[in-house]
């Protein structure tokens, strides 16, 4: 698996019209040239409005596919669509989500980073695009990108390679994670959900969530 950093994508939170109220989000990320730096909680110039759901050690960056651009121009019917389109941080070509894994660690520049979790969209997502409809069509599409936690700071810029260094336990990667959690109920997706419960870097957030699926199912 080949992928490569196409583009640093940070935005600082700004305040927004919704629905007649104004909300705020850090959701507006554009690309920046040169190095940046990677901290332990964002990349220098980024932040996130909301911390309750967004950002934190976790959560610090967020990667998406550069190849899944095409699937999205198509079917929104967009001529072109610039990095950090979908409020990623870490816009890399040749990112699958069938390919990687939770735990994996991923080498960028000088930083260290291990993935998390993957992304579940909320209606800011619908903000950023213009469309109500995308936060339910990402989801159904499995095209998730993922969070990353950061095990080593250091400085990363747009052509560094992105190498995985070390697979996370288990191999449970982050598209069937992210499908056996939508599925609920059926024998495959508890199988995989319950490995992916063993996997220490799981984010916290998603660990009480598969634990509180889990035990309804057990009800």
């Amino acid at each position: 698996m080949s992928m490569l950093l196409k583009s640093v994508n940070v935005a600082r939170p700004i305040e927004v019209q919704y629905r007649g109220s104004p909300i705020k989000t850090g959701i507006f990320k554009v690309a920046v040239s040169g190095p940046t730096q990677v901290g332990y909680c964002n990349l220098a110039g980024d932040g996130q409005a909301d911390l309750a759901n967004h950002g934190g050690m976790h959560k610090a960056v967020y990667a998406y596919s550069l190849d899944h651009y095409a699937y999205w121009r198509a079917l929104l019917k967009r001529e072109e669509m610039v990095y950090g389109q979908f409020g990623e941080n870490l816009t890399i070509a040749g990112l699958d989500e069938s390919a990687c894994c939770v735990g994996d660690q991923l080498q960028v520049g000088t930083a260290l980073f291990t993935i998390t979790q993957p992304r579940v969209p909320c209606f800011k997502l619908g903000i950023r695009l213009g469309d109500e409809s995308v936060p339910k069509l990402f989801s159904l599409s499995a095209r998730t990108g993922f969070y990353l936690r950061v095990l080593r700071v250091g400085v990363i810029e747009a052509g560094d390679p992105v190498e995985r260094v070390a697979r996370g336990q288990g191999r449970v990667a982050i598209k069937s994670l992210f499908e056996a959690y939508m599925r609920r109920g059926s024998k495959d997706a508890t199988q995989i959900l319950s490995r992916a419960l063993e996997v220490p870097e799981l984010s916290p957030e998603w660990r009480a969530q598969i634990e509180k699926r889990m035990e309804r199912g057990r009800d």
